[in-house]
């Protein structure tokens, strides 16, 4: 008989690091993959973390201009994502920007228009869950734009995000990756858990049937608005958590600020999950 051993009350007591926790680990012959990976992730997280409080002084200091937008399917893990980037930020000079459907006189008013009161004053980076690129796949796909409107949009995005660029604003733009299969198990997963059942919108339940057609609109997106002054950074997100630490290495990279040298992790992003679009007639990623 197999007898598997544990750890008990005793031994979290008396252990006081990560380090004593992987040994004791080791000592009981217990499976600890898991543990490491979830161990080496926390830690990762932690010392980005830092790097994004210091990036945050240096932003403000210099009373720089930055907007992060996150795009992407339903459960990409957009949400997510930006909870671990402003964890720890300043909330005096961060903001998290997340608008519902418009109103009836938002509705009647430049498209642009509602979007532009909230991008980032002097000193601030902001952090859009969705943002104007709605009216790129979401709004057609769902019809709830009309061709005209959607048409007009396209023309427009590049000379807006222009005008952003010559102002000074810095722009991210990222495009979080799912596959199909990885959507659907997020949409169960939701549907069971009673404290996630809040994010299953009516939207959501069209996203698996639809998917072809969100694809279609997600490709014409990128072909009309990836510029060199603002480009598309698309994300790997099957993985969660890879693709936190990797959205946040791209981040980092793109500034130079001060203590930057004395980072205690990489800060180079993965090109296995991050990767700029690039146009070819070869299927992009989803």
């Amino acid at each position: 008989m197999i007898i598997k051993e544990t750890l008990s009350a005793e031994d979290f007591q008396n252990i006081q690091s990560n380090k004593e926790l992987l040994a004791k680990i080791r000592e009981k012959n217990i499976s600890y993959d898991k543990v490491q990976e979830a161990l080496s992730y926390e830690n990762e997280l932690r010392l980005l973390q830092i790097e994004l409080v210091k990036l945050q002084r240096h932003i403000s200091n210099h009373n720089m201009r930055v907007a992060v937008i996150f795009e992407g399917r339903d459960a990409a893990g957009k949400g997510g994502n930006i909870r671990r980037f402003m964890e720890h930020l300043n909330p005096r000079s961060s903001r998290l920007v997340a608008l519902n459907k418009p109103t009836d006189v938002e509705k009647g008013q430049w498209y642009f228009q509602r979007y532009i009161k909230e991008l980032p004053n002097p000193g601030e980076i902001v952090f859009f869950d969705r943002s104007w690129y709605n009216r790129a796949v979401v709004e057609p796909v769902m019809g709830f734009c009309s061709e005209i409107q959607y048409r007009n949009f396209l023309v427009q995005v590049p000379e807006f995000e222009h005008m952003m660029y010559e102002d000074g604003v810095v722009i991210i733009k990222f495009w979080l990756s799912i596959t199909k299969e990885e959507q659907l198990k997020r949409f169960e997963a939701r549907k069971e858990n009673p404290l996630k059942r809040w994010k299953f919108s009516p939207v959501d339940k069209q996203g698996q049937f639809l998917w072809d057609k969100y694809t279609q609109y997600k490709a014409e997106m990128f072909s009309k608005t990836h510029t060199t002054y603002s480009p598309w950074m698309i994300i790997k997100t099957n993985n969660k958590k890879v693709a936190r630490l990797e959205s946040m290495r791209h981040v980092l990279s793109q500034f130079y600020y001060e203590g930057k040298s004395q980072a205690g992790t990489v800060l180079t992003p993965d090109p296995n999950v991050v990767m700029r679009y690039f146009r070819s007639n070869i299927h992009q990623i989803d």
